[in-house]
């Protein structure tokens, strides 16, 4: 019989295997998985991608005859259900697995305890919780879109230390450090899509690809909000190695001419309600974005990008990446079009942090979903 602590443990090991997918699997959860006989590891494996083997399955294969009256280890409930990929109860049943650890239970409808039940039915021994707040951590933009159907949302900025994202209006220019650039990157590899507004489209054109130091990593979906689609067909992004899709969002009234032009330079044009005061429904946006598989979404800007997030309370996370040196006023603001009177009205982070990279500063923070 384990123990707690090697419970624990392995638990962690697993979660170790669950982070190698972070970023493929939508709009499927990251799953890892570990299979342990006498106190050593015989089997390992994560869920890759959608429509792949879970975890479970992976690490039942890497296994083999081993399997048989060992514990499974797994960070999240395995299903009882034949979707893209039959039910992993089944699998593990037919492995001749004598015991079950499960981080936490599913929320999808789908799955909902029913695999844990079916476990036990079959004789079993089954427990779960174990390392449960780190096993939710991991899939907090899998765990808002089942709840939700949209997507987690990151808010990103690297910004001078009174708050500026770029030395003068209008203009480009780094901020930050190599270290805090690293970061960035690694984020980007772990998110389905990466947002920013046409304004810093235009004055940084950016390529919002994935630059890693270990080698290129997957670039995320490309999104930009464009009102009146005055992205130009030439922008960087649309002409650059990359698999990943360029997204604009536009209002109802915008032009037909530059839409048949980005279409044919590769972009996908979406129309989408406005706002009353003329910007593009973001509310709107997330919904079309969730019914298309996306579980997480990086906001880069700019400003009125942040604010436009921050005023409609669709921000869950900020991660702010501070470089230790002021700006001024010729610079632009982290924040346009938001504002509040008192600090009961704000949108408050929870579970903050700050780490240094480098000589700069990340803070993180969360905002609904912890809980």
């Amino acid at each position: 019989m384990s123990s707690f602590d090697d419970d624990q443990r392995f638990m962690e090991i697993a979660l170790a295997e669950a982070r190698k997918g972070l970023g493929r699997t939508s709009p499927n959860p990251a799953v890892g998985a570990v299979v342990v006989r006498e106190g050593r590891i015989v089997g390992r494996g994560y869920h890759r991608k959608a429509g792949t083997p879970h975890a479970e399955v992976h690490a039942l294969a890497d296994a083999s005859a081993s399997a048989r009256g060992a514990t499974i280890y797994v960070t999240l409930e395995p299903c009882n259900h034949t979707g893209r990929t039959p039910p992993c109860t089944q699998a593990i049943l037919k492995s001749g697995i004598a015991r079950v650890v499960i981080g936490m239970l599913d929320p999808n409808p789908h799955v909902a305890g029913k695999g844990m039940e079916c476990l036990e039915q079959a004789g079993l021994t089954v427990c779960h919780g174990i390392l449960e707040k780190e096993c939710r951590a991991l899939n907090y933009p899998f765990l808002k879109h089942i709840a939700t159907g949209l997507p987690w949302v990151i808010m990103k900025a690297g910004l001078s230390l009174d708050g500026r994202i770029s030395y003068r209006k209008g203009e480009g220019g780094k901020i930050t450090g190599p270290a805090s650039g690293e970061r960035v990157h690694q984020i980007r590899d772990r998110v389905d899509a990466i947002l920013i507004g046409v304004g810093t489209a235009l004055s940084d054109d950016p390529s919002l690809t994935t630059r890693l130091g270990t080698g290129k990593g997957q670039d995320p979906l490309r999104i930009i909000v464009d009102t009146s689609l005055r992205l130009p067909p030439a922008a960087r992004m649309l002409h650059q190695d990359s698999e990943a899709e360029t997204w604009v969002y536009c209002g109802t009234a915008a032009s037909e001419e530059r839409q048949q032009q980005l279409e044919a330079a590769g972009a996908r044009v979406v129309r989408l309600p406005l706002y009353p005061d003329g910007g593009l429904d973001l509310n709107a946006l997330l919904a079309h974005l969730g019914e298309e598989g996306i579980n997480a979404l990086l906001v880069e800007g700019g400003s009125r990008i942040h604010g436009s997030f921050l005023q409609a309370d669709l921000v869950d996370q900020v991660c702010l990446f501070y470089a230790p040196f002021f700006i001024g006023d010729q610079g632009t603001p982290l924040l346009k079009g938001y504002g509040i009177n008192q600090r009961e009205a704000g949108a408050g982070f929870v579970e903050t942090s700050i780490t240094a990279l480098g000589s700069d500063l990340l803070f993180t923070g969360y905002r609904h979903f912890p809980a």
